[in-house]
């Protein structure tokens, strides 16, 4: 996103930008068919349950004058809206958890003041939602969202794992609550007497980790031994909705035999309930509300734009993380404009606001990067399969599967054809193909494991749509006139789903990676190496990742700390705003620059990519001392944030000779060795000590000597 503070402009850019793909955005969501159901129905319950919690939780704070049919009301209504005409459709909102707090804060404040009171609570925060608005349509039309530019990791993953944080600890608190009286009921009823309460904490302690532990499990059903190929699939797309309801019919096993209350579940009035819809007609009393009020409104709505221009921009910016590989432009500017909007009609209508909420957003692109796997994984495997029937060489199934793989990639209007291809083939799969011999002789499925083997070369790539987010806002709406039948789910699988939420959001966050690695025995270090992993890994000294990773965690309890404060809980974004100026001014002067780009690497310091013999020539110097051929770093490209593509393979595509015709092209592949992983097995590191040899543990394959080293042309 460029850094623009001319008025307008940022908006005008972003409209410019999406109106190009506008058509995309939901041709390319009809084209994949009932598929788009998986992502929908995972992120329509990931929206509505927490959202479904929050109403209840709004219902206790304000004595019933909002409820869960306010806030999914809000929801659904900001939800369509957004997926329409919004920017980004990948950023899903809902009301949450701060939003709940301040508007708790406010009932607070109005319910002991003659003037206002319970009856022009919703007429106040009418108010409060106009001076929000105001205040958000400035923020974007000054381009206050070119300052997002400037939050770097630390702070999009210290707040990423805040909110999971804030999950998990509401999924304790429900938990603790299902073993005590509720506020405003009678104890001497025979389902609170002490020993049913009991019972009842136990049940819930049952089906919240029954819900929790077979909802993480389902997730994972497509790497299942057991079943066939559509059954694992169905279980891993649908899996976490169908345990829902599972463990919701589990909860009326003993219905006979325990008083009615037990297990305890969800409570909120019906749509058509009296004083529902109360809330709808509240802009005739705004006018009703004392002007010095009105006036002290603003206060509020300061608070509460700050952290809606937080919350909605960090939500946006972590669902369109480099990681994904996106191809259309972002929409900052113009979602905030839009949001504002959306804040002044529901403070108009009497329902809360709804924002970009975090994990949702994430998670929904997560969602979108596994339904184009699994669309790209169908179209690659019939195409391999096709070519191995023909006796196809190693190079020709490679070549094909490429072009079928760019058959697939919907070209934007706006830019030229992605040039972005397949990943390169495993070493070993060339290995076993040169082993027999002749690279030219036909491959079977011994030598090439189609089912395995794609999914390596698949890159991450997200189905940018809106069809999605609007189905799920459409079920969410739908809600409402179903809360007769939600009323039927125990409070206890509620905070099971809390629970997995806050799990589900941990995979992809490198602090928390670094909070692992810290608890990772020295001498099973390296194996964090044998998998995917990132740059610091490799190249920054692990006293430097462990203080880094220190100074992160405090900063995190200390933004944790911060909730627990009644009214100074909403202005927690504040402390993780404050980590601009750290992170730029104060963390240089303790870090080296190049492990700060690495641990943290923002996208204004991102530099070109560089082959790694230059890149390494600039960081050390012309007297470096460099690897041998055991120690071969072949093509490493230094990538957006601080993230390494490793290019060790040799290259086989479509856009050169096929192997088959041109046998140089299919060099021999070269082992790579990371400069710390004979530091992290405990060994000396290779670059300490020269050109020395590196020897490769008991059952690694050794080198091959064909081909020749980029870093070393004379070997052979």
């Amino acid at each position: 996103m460029e850094e623009t503070f001319v008025p307008l402009r940022g908006i005008k850019n972003d409209l410019r930008g999406r109106l190009m793909c506008y058509k995309q955005d939901w041709t390319g969501g009809f084209k994949a068919g009932v598929r788009i159901l998986a992502p929908t129905t995972y992120i329509f319950f990931a929206s509505a349950i927490p959202v479904i919690s929050f109403g209840e939780q709004l219902e206790r704070n304000t004595d019933g004058v909002l409820t869960a049919v306010q806030t999914l009301a809000s929801t659904a209504l900001c939800g369509i809206i957004h997926s329409i005409i919004g920017g980004q459709p990948l950023l899903i909102l809902g009301v949450a958890e701060p939003t709940v707090i301040m508007y708790t804060f406010m009932f607070n404040f109005v319910k002991d003041i003659p003037d206002l009171g319970r009856d022009l609570f919703l007429a106040w925060t009418g108010w409060v939602c106009v001076w929000t608005a105001g205040l958000l349509f400035l923020l974007s039309i000054l381009g206050a969202c070119s300052i997002i530019n400037r939050f770097t990791r630390v702070a999009g993953e210290l707040f990423g794992l805040l909110i999971a944080m804030l999950f998990m600890q509401q999924a304790i608190k429900g938990l603790v609550e299902e073993f005590r009286l509720p506020q405003h009921e009678n104890p001497k009823l025979t389902e609170f007497i002490p020993s049913w309460r009991f019972a009842n904490g136990m049940f819930a302690l049952v089906l919240s980790f029954g819900l929790l532990f077979t909802a993480l499990r389902s997730r994972k059903a497509r790497s299942w031994r057991y079943g066939t190929g559509w059954l694992r699939s169905l279980i891993a797309d649908y899996g976490v909705p169908l345990m829902v309801l599972v463990w919701t019919a589990v909860s009326y096993i003993p219905a006979g035999s325990v008083p009615k209350g037990i297990p305890r579940r969800l409570f909120s009035p019906n749509p058509w309930s009296p004083g529902a819809y109360e809330n709808w007609t509240v802009i005739k009393d705004m006018l009703n509300v004392p002007v010095v009020y009105i006036i002290g409104a603003f206060i509020p709505a300061t608070m509460i734009a700050v952290l809606y221009y937080f919350d909605h921009s960090v939500a946006s910016q972590l669902a369109q993380q480099k990681e994904f590989n996106l191809r259309k432009p972002s929409c900052y500017h113009y979602d905030l404009l839009l949001l504002g909007f959306l804040t002044l009609l529901c403070g108009l209508i009497g329902i809360p606001p709804a924002n970009g909420v975090i994990p949702q957003s994430p998670m929904h692109t997560k969602s979108l990067a596994t339904l184009k796997q699994q669309l790209l994984r169908n179209r690659l495997v019939a195409t391999a399969r096709k070519s191995i029937r023909k006796n196809a060489s190693l190079g020709q199934l490679y070549g094909n599967m490429q072009e079928a793989y760019q058959q697939m990639q919907t070209p934007l209007v706006y830019q030229e054809p992605s040039t972005r291809g397949l990943n390169e083939l495993k070493e070993s799969t060339v290995q076993a193909a040169t082993c027999t011999g002749n690279i030219d002789a036909p491959i079977d499925e011994t030598l090439f494991d189609i089912e395995k083997e794609i999914d390596d070369l698949l890159p991450v790539e997200v189905k940018e749509q809106r069809l999605s987010n609007l189905l799920q806002a459409t079920m969410v709406g739908g809600c409402v006139a179903a809360m007769p039948i939600l009323k039927k789910i125990p409070t206890s699988v509620l905070w099971g789903y809390f629970a997995f939420m806050a799990i589900e959001s941990l995979p992809g966050n490198q602090f928390w990676e670094r909070i692992l690695l810290l608890f990772t025995a020295p001498s099973r270090r390296y194996k964090v190496l044998e998998q995917q992993h990132a740059t610091f890994v490799e190249t920054v000294p692990f006293k430097t990742i462990a203080i880094f990773t220190i100074f992160q965690t405090a900063y995190l309890l200390v933004c944790f700390g911060l909730t627990w404060i009644p009214i100074a809980g909403v202005m927690f974004p504040l402390m993780i705003m404050l980590l601009v100026p750290v992170r730029q001014y104060i963390l240089p002067k303790f870090f080296k620059g190049a492990h700060l780009h690495d641990l943290d690497a923002a996208e204004y310091e991102e530099a070109p990519s560089l082959p790694f013999n230059l890149a390494a020539e600039t960081e050390l110097g012309h007297g470096a001392s460099y690897a041998g051929d055991g120690e071969i770093l072949d093509e490493v490209i230094t990538r957006s944030r601080g993230e390494f593509r490793h290019t060790c393979s040799p290259k086989i595509t479509s856009s050169t000779a096929t192997p088959a015709n041109d046998p140089r092209n299919l060099q021999s592949p070269r082992l790579s060795c990371s400069p710390r992983l004979s530091e992290l097995k405990g060994e000396r590191s290779p670059r300490a000590s020269g050109k020395g040899s590196h020897s490769p543990r008991a059952g690694e394959p050794k080198p091959s000597n064909m081909g020749k080293s980029p870093l070393n042309p004379g070997s052979s």
